[in-house]
C-alpha cells in the first residue's frame, strides 16, 4: 500500500465520523473482509475475539505481535479503512501504551481503542486517562491521521451505572481521544446521554443485543455502530451445528 492511498484511506475514515451515522462490521480474516467490502461498508474494525478464535484462542489470548499481525493481514485484504480493536494497548503502563500504538499506526489502520480494563477491573481514572494520553502523543508524533477511540469496559464487567461510565468518557475526551465507546450500554436513553456529554465528539455503539438496530441509533446522534464478535460468533455458530450434524447423523444441513 502507497502512503498516497494509506493517507486517503485515512482521510476518508475521519471523513465518516463528521455526521450522520455509519455501520463498522468487525471481520476476522482476509475472507471475511472482502465480503464485506463487496456488500458496499465503508469501513472495517477487527474484532479481538474474532481474530482470538480463528487462531484457536480465547479472546484476550493472543499476544501483542499476533495481534499486529493480523491487523497487517486485515489491511493488506480490503481497500477500506480498518479499525483496530487494540484491547489495553498490551501494556499496564503509559510507556508501554505509547509503544504498542506506534507498532499499531505501522500495520496501516486508521483508527484503534484503547480499553480501561485489565482482566475484570477497570484501571484507576487517573491511569486510564494517561494511558489514553499516551496514545495520543503516540500518534501525533508518526505524523499518522489515525482515530483514536477512548473506550470504557465498566458496563461488560457488570458496572452499570451511568455517572461513572460518562464521567470517564468525557476525561478520555479532554486526555485525547477523537471518539467515545461505552461497550455494552444498550438503553437508547442513556445513549443519547453519552452522546450528549462529549459532543461534539463522535460515539461508537456496539450493537451485539437482540432488539437493537442502526436508525434508533442513529436518531440520537451515534456516529458510528460496531458489532464486535457478532458476525464471528454467526460464523462459528453455523460451523459448529453443520459439524455436529455430520457427527451425529453422517449428513449436512
Amino acid at each position: 500500500m502507497s502512503s498516497t492511498d494509506l493517507a486517503a484511506r485515512r482521510a476518508a475514515f475521519r471523513d465518516l465520523h463528521a455526521d450522520g451515522c455509519f455501520t463498522l462490521p468487525n471481520p476476522w480474516d482476509a475472507g471475511s473482509a472482502k465480503r464485506l467490502q463487496k456488500l458496499g461498508f465503508k469501513a472495517l474494525a477487527s474484532t479481538s475475539a474474532g481474530a482470538a478464535w480463528a487462531l484457536g484462542q480465547d479472546d484476550g489470548g493472543l499476544t501483542r505481535e499476533q495481534v499486529l499481525d493480523h491487523l497487517r493481514m486485515l489491511c493488506a485484504a480490503t481497500d477500506l479503512p480498518v479499525n483496530a480493536d487494540f484491547e489495553a494497548g498490551f501494556a499496564d503502563t503509559a510507556e508501554g501504551v505509547t509503544e504498542s500504538v506506534r507498532l499499531a499506526v505501522e500495520t496501516g489502520v486508521a483508527g484503534l481503542s484503547i480499553e480501561d480494563r485489565v482482566g475484570r477491573e477497570l484501571y484507576e481514572t487517573s491511569v486510564a486517562v494517561e494511558r489514553i494520553k499516551a496514545a495520543r502523543a503516540a500518534i501525533d508524533a508518526s505524523g499518522a491521521d489515525v482515530i483514536l477511540v477512548g473506550r470504557t469496559e465498566g458496563f461488560l464487567i457488570g458496572r452499570k451505572d451511568l455517572s461513572p461510565t460518562i464521567d470517564r468518557l468525557v476525561a478520555y475526551a479532554e486526555a485525547g481521544a477523537d471518539c467515545l465507546y461505552a461497550p455494552g450500554v444498550i438503553d437508547i436513553a442513556a445513549v443519547a446521554e453519552i452522546v450528549k456529554a462529549v459532543a461534539p465528539r463522535p460515539v461508537n455503539v456496539l450493537m451485539a443485543w437482540p432488539g437493537q438496530s442502526v436508525a434508533p441509533l442513529a436518531d440520537v446522534g451515534v456516529r458510528r455502530v460496531s458489532v464486535g464478535a457478532a458476525l464471528a460468533g454467526a460464523a462459528w455458530a453455523g460451523f459448529d451445528a453443520a459439524a455436529r450434524m455430520l457427527a451425529d447423523e453422517g449428513k449436512l444441513p
